[in-house]
């Protein structure tokens, strides 16, 4: 060995680790210059309907005027608007409500953002509206909306007339680690820079709800974006990207709703089978809540959108017993 080779290496190794200082500090910087020019929010649409519900006011959609009443409650990364086209059929017959969650569109973000919120806000919503006793809803929650809905069930069961599993099977998601590892000024950035994009948002709705939905248009695009980025739903968004898990109901808490006399439903959509899912998903869940068998319908995961008369006419029979168990 030369006697100069080990300064030439200790040089290179200063060199390379001052390049990846120098690479540190301008991600950090164009990091910090998005999350300034990005801090103010887009305002929220006009006319949007508020109730107080708990320590939360929640923002709703209702459709209907006449029939029992369902509340439909939306799964991560959803509002109420996901349900337009749901609660337009269903409010034929039916009296219907959609709400955002706290932390998640354009109700108060209010935290802790957990599942155990999202159900104290889901019965306090009820409530707020009338919706109790005799005139009790029926819940239908979708994706990890179905966690939400069975534990307000476990909270309440006589103001909840039934429950359906839309596309849900409460189980936990466990999201990875990445997102966790993640830390200010970055993990904001990512988040604002992913929502600002209008490709991305339009790949992951296609591959959500399946061919027979058409593509988003601008918007579309906006109705889906615009929640997310109010600022209440950023922070809750960010909090729950560290923890690195959707909040889901535990097996005793599905062993204690499948004990229970409230009426249980899974409806599933037929092609839903990506990512969480298999085949086997809504056969197993039907059976861990205690439910009959599944009805499955066409559809990916928004079947709500892309089959909404066909999860219509699954969730009716459940409406009409649930209407008859409360007189």
């Amino acid at each position: 060995m030369r006697p100069d080779q080990p300064r030439r290496a200790r040089r290179r190794l200063r060199r390379a680790v001052l390049a990846l200082l120098a690479l540190a500090g301008l991600v950090t910087a164009a990091s910090v210059v998005v999350d300034v020019a990005t801090r103010t929010p887009p305002a929220p649409p006009d006319g949007l309907r508020f109730v107080q519900a708990g320590d939360v006011r929640t923002r709703f959609l209702a459709w209907g005027d006449h029939g029992s009443p369902v509340v439909l409650v939306p799964g991560a990364f959803e509002t109420a608007d996901s349900f337009t086209q749901l609660g337009e059929v269903l409010g034929e017959d039916h009296r219907v409500f959609a709400f955002d969650l706290t932390g998640q569109g354009y109700s108060d973000a209010v935290a802790p953002f957990d599942v155990d919120h999202d159900a104290r806000q889901t019965v306090a919503f009820a409530a707020a509206l009338g919706l109790t006793g005799s005139d009790a809803p029926v819940l239908v929650g979708h994706s990890s909306g179905a966690a939400v809905v069975g534990l307000a069930a476990l909270a309440a069961p006589l103001d909840v007339a039934g429950v359906v599993f839309l596309d849900g099977d409460a189980l936990p998601l466990d999201v990875g680690g990445g997102p966790r590892l993640l830390v200010d000024p970055y993990k904001t950035s990512l988040v604002r820079l992913a929502l600002r994009s209008d490709s991305l948002i339009r790949r992951l709705y296609a591959s959500q709800c399946g061919p027979t939905c058409a593509p988003l248009d601008a918007a579309g695009v906006d109705r889906w974006r615009r929640p997310l980025q109010q600022g209440g739903t950023e922070r809750a968004l960010l909090a729950n990207a560290t923890r690195g898990v959707i909040p889901a109901m535990s097996s005793e808490q599905l062993d204690a709703l499948r004990r229970s006399d409230v009426p249980r439903l899974v409806v599933w959509g037929r092609d839903d089978v990506d990512g969480a899912y298999t085949p086997e998903s809504p056969a197993s869940t039907a059976r861990a809540i205690g439910a009959p068998p599944p009805v499955v319908v066409p559809g990916r995961h928004l079947t709500m959108i892309s089959s909404p008369r066909e999860v219509a006419a699954a969730i009716r029979p459940l409406l009409r017993r649930g209407s008859g168990l409360r007189r």
